[in-house]
């Protein structure tokens, strides 16, 4: 949303830690999968482990040239075929999806990909080119889908509320799903995040979704806000902290987005050497800055360059604060030079605290 005179940006960050925030991300990359050979496709394509995901499962992966570089990072929900949000006992609000067939759907018929919008074309790419002879149909959903996240220690509170659910009928682990109903029509995905909630819905009924949840308690924020937010759970995002220069283990990737049990896939061979013999030269590290600095300035520990200055955000608890790749010498608790202006940085481990 954009502030007005009377909301500042502490007042949208309070939101988001004190309270629940609706984000609007409706603008990053969305695609589906379908078709049989799917999940064995994207499962050779991608760095985690999407053979015996379940409907109403998912998980979070990056793609990799054969070098091992981080082309992209995106999430991957399993979704059942046939699914149907049922509708509350009143009409109006959701209860959870069910699948239409007697017996419960244990292969998803369709994989949902959502990812920065500057790596879909990456990814697009990706897939159109390597699926040949397989049983895949690629459709986009952009432009046809809407995504707003809520942030918060109340986002569950909020969920619960907005879609006429007990709280313990949520999804309870991060990327499980499911499917509610708004009204008779509109139908939203609520996917578990680290941070709260994902709702994923068909684009025209984006003013219903978001008056719902702010019926229920929750407030419009800007993703500016959300990016403070972001920065202080060290959470990097592709195209600002990661690019194709990034191995994931460098971005402490390795535990969210990586197996190492699974078979092969693109730049495994790369991750798995490092992971297994080897020691990555560079490890995303938290800064804190002596003053306001933008993304991009250089990083130096005395004469030497140790990295770039990723995010950089001004948080209204911590004061300027930022993300980086540093080289493994500049250990937390080094104080590194920021920029040709005399700024500086402390080397911190994330998530900030």
């Amino acid at each position: 949303m954009a502030r007005t005179d009377t909301t500042t940006l502490a007042d949208e960050y309070a939101a988001l830690t004190e309270q629940c925030g609706i984000v609007d991300r409706s603008e990053r990359g969305k695609l589906a999968l379908t078709g049989s050979g799917a999940v064995e496709f994207l499962n050779g394509q991608i760095t985690n482990e999407l053979v015996g995901l379940s409907p109403g499962e998912g998980c979070y992966a990056a793609f990799l040239t054969h070098k091992g570089k981080m082309l992209g990072d995106l999430r991957i929900l399993a979704v059942a075929g046939m699914e149907q949000a049922q509708p509350a006992a009143d009409g109006t609000l959701s209860a959870a999806g069910v699948t239409l067939s007697e017996k419960p759907a244990t292969e998803p018929a369709e994989l949902l990909l959502d990812t920065e919008r500057g790596a879909l074309q990456a990814l697009f790419d990706m897939i159109r080119r390597f699926k040949v002879g397989y049983d895949v149909e690629l459709h986009k959903r952009t432009l046809e889908s809407s995504l707003l996240s809520l942030i918060g220690p109340d986002a569950e509170a909020t969920a619960a509320k907005a879609f006429s659910l007990e709280e313990a009928q949520l999804p309870a682990s991060e990327h499980s799903h499911l499917l509610a109903r708004l009204g008779q029509t509109s139908s939203v995905r609520l996917t578990r995040t680290d941070l709260g909630f994902d709702l994923l819905f068909e684009a025209g009924a984006l003013e219903t979704v978001r008056g719902t949840l702010q019926a229920a308690g929750a407030v419009s924020v800007s993703e500016a806000a959300a990016e403070i937010v972001r920065v202080e759970h060290g959470r990097p995002r592709y195209g600002i902290d990661l690019d194709e220069s990034t191995i994931p283990q460098e971005a402490g990737l390795n535990q969210r987005a990586v197996s190492f049990t699974k078979g092969c896939y693109v730049g495994q061979e790369t991750v798995a050497r490092l992971y297994y013999k080897g020691k990555p030269n560079r490890h995303l590290r938290g800064l804190r800055l002596s003053e306001p600095t933008e993304p991009g300035a250089p990083l130096a520990l005395g004469e030497r360059s140790v990295g770039s200055l990723g995010s950089s955000v001004i948080s209204p608890r911590l004061g300027p604060i930022g993300l980086a790749l540093v080289r493994r010498e500049a250990e937390p608790g080094a104080t590194v030079s920021v920029g040709a202006q005399g700024a500086e940085a402390v080397v911190v481990e994330l998530p900030f605290r």
